[in-house]
């Protein structure tokens, strides 16, 4: 989804892309195979490339989460984010910037704490899976390549994500709070991130982890009384903590439960401008939002 969005964002701004695809050959000078789980990348093209950006992973969003799951959601990142960090490190003409993103997951539960790009990292599995994501970019870093790592939060976009799938039951009348309701969810729209992730690769002067984040982070409540008002629905019907947990187990800890305050610190000190701050105008241009076209990159 995010990828989608982002080609023509860069191709608006004068840029060239290029797309990496698997699982078959390249079909022209805007592609270029690989194949993470393989380790192999067609390095050669890369030496005229000036900037990259991995969005790169398996979905965390699928149920249920079994011990395969997970291990391919945390492979599925390192793997990927490893072999293109080796590979620009040893180009003889290096991309300037590498822009590999990561997640709010990173600081895991933290209740109502404000979560900024220096406070340390959680203890729980999605935070482990940030922090060895963020990691592979190393060979990069050390190479002297910029590294910009966006911390992503909940991207909304009515054309799919977490959004999209929330329209569904919240236009039906089915919408309710998800346990207590106090579990802060740190969002941003999807016109916002691809302007973030573009700003990533032209500002110089960014480096290092980035909250990809609204300066306005909302309680699962407020979301849950914001979405139903712009809907014009009741959001009358809550999923109680213990049931969560018992059709979702571990993932409705980690995705529905968990609370992250994040502030898009470095963000706002830049001077960045967010078309869209607050929640409810967020939601009304998501809800409107056409079907993205279907994503050809790998």
């Amino acid at each position: 989804m995010i990828g989608s969005a982002l080609l023509p964002h860069l191709a608006s701004q004068g840029h060239q892309t290029v797309r990496l695809v698997r699982g078959r050959p390249a079909r022209g000078d805007d592609e270029i195979e690989w194949d993470p789980d393989a380790g192999t990348i067609d390095s050669a093209r890369l030496q005229r490339i000036d900037a990259v950006v991995n969005l790169a992973g398996a979905t965390i969003a699928r149920w249920p989460w079994t011990a395969g799951h997970k291990r391919r959601v945390l492979e599925s990142r390192i793997r990927s984010t490893s072999l293109l960090s080796r590979a620009i490190a040893e180009l003889k003409r290096a991309p300037r910037v590498f822009v590999s993103v990561s997640a709010v997951g990173f600081y895991g539960d933290r209740g109502d704490e404000i979560l900024r790009e220096t406070s340390p990292p959680g203890h729980d599995f999605l935070a482990s899976v940030c922090v060895a994501w963020e990691a592979a970019a190393d060979p990069a870093r050390t190479a002297g390549i910029r590294v910009v790592t966006p911390r992503i939060g909940m991207v909304l976009s009515g054309a799919g994500g977490a959004l999209g799938a929330l329209l569904i039951p919240f236009r039906l009348g089915l919408g309710g709070v998800i346990g207590s309701g106090r579990q802060y969810m740190s969002w941003i729209t999807l016109e916002d991130l691809t302007r973030v992730i573009a700003d990533a690769i032209a500002r110089e002067e960014w480096n290092g982890p980035l909250n990809a984040v609204s300066p306005q982070p909302v309680t699962n409540a407020e979301f849950t009384k914001t979405l139903g008002r712009v809907l014009r629905r009741p959001t009358l019907l809550p999923l109680p903590k213990l049931a969560a947990r018992l059709v979702l187990g571990e993932m409705a800890d980690a995705l529905l439960l968990s609370s992250a305050r994040a502030e898009p610190a470095r963000l706002l000190a830049s001077g960045f401008e967010f078309r869209f701050p607050a929640l409810e105008g967020a939601l009304r241009n998501a809800a409107t939002a056409r079907p993205l076209p279907a994503a050809r990159h790998g």
